[in-house]
């Protein structure tokens, strides 16, 4: 991709795992990668492998709900890099469950991860791209909130939010060379996707289920997501703004 060879990327969720493997074709591409996650030990274990290869990485443990962690966390790796050129949020959580049996605790944890830490972290770093006047910003969304996903209403309203949010931020800052998207995979083999199915079984039930609907016949794995990522942070897509892309071997196909 043109345009990203020493670029200085932020990614939350960076030790999961599509965020992972968003981190390590970033440096692959020769991008200066700052790595925020909860987990502390897998966000430094990720940095050492990527630096062990000769790229350039640096981890910090952030909760993304805690606005002046991330104040921090961007200090020191901006310190150590320079400014932010790439924004990638990645982080998010959620439990396959029916609204209906939820509650309020429940709701307020999965909307301070999947919305208000994107948020928190749009705030403390677009002011300097704005300064710059240039800088890329990719959302993962999800097509959940596209279409909605049974068992995942507030997931999928936080990640509809999170789309028409990524679509009003793109129309305040097209004039400001500041390009923000989104990014919606459909259901991808992930730790998080076996933790909500029972025994982590995709042979059956409601794996298999997604597996049929796909006119590709597959779950997504976390290496169908980085080539867009990649492409959206690159030069080839300076005149693209305000789009979601889904990621979903056809599952949903918007006009």
């Amino acid at each position: 991709m043109r345009g990203l060879s020493k670029k200085v990327a932020i990614i939350t969720g960076g030790s999961g795992a599509i965020g992972q493997a968003i981190c390590q074709r970033f440096s692959d591409e020769g991008i200066l990668v700052g790595i925020l996650d909860i987990n502390k030990e897998k966000g430094i274990e990720i940095a050492d492998e990527i630096n062990r290869k000769g790229g350039t990485a640096l981890a910090r443990q952030v909760d993304i709900t805690d606005y002046n962690s991330i104040v921090e966390a961007t200090y020191e790796i901006e310190s150590s890099f320079g400014p932010t050129d790439i924004l990638v949020n990645n982080a998010g959580w959620d439990r396959l469950i029916n609204f209906i049996d939820t509650e309020p605790s429940f709701w307020n944890e999965i909307i301070s991860i999947n919305l208000i830490g994107a948020l928190n972290m749009h705030h403390i770093i677009v002011p300097g791209m704005l300064e710059r006047q240039s800088g890329k910003v990719i959302n993962i969304a999800s097509d959940a909130g596209r279409v909605g996903s049974s068992g995942e209403a507030v997931y999928s309203a936080c990640k509809g939010g999170l789309i028409a949010f990524t679509k009003t931020l793109a129309r305040e800052l097209a004039r400001n060379g500041i390009c923000c998207n989104a990014v919606a995979p459909g259901p991808v083999d992930t730790p998080l996707l076996r933790s909500m199915i029972p025994d982590g079984n995709l042979d059956g039930g409601l794996a298999k289920a997604f597996q049929k609907a796909i006119p590709m016949r597959r779950l997504g794995e976390p290496s169908d997501i980085p080539g867009i990522v990649a492409f959206l942070a690159s030069q080839d897509s300076d005149y693209i703004t305000g789009q979601i892309i889904s990621v979903s071997g056809g599952l949903t196909m918007h006009g």
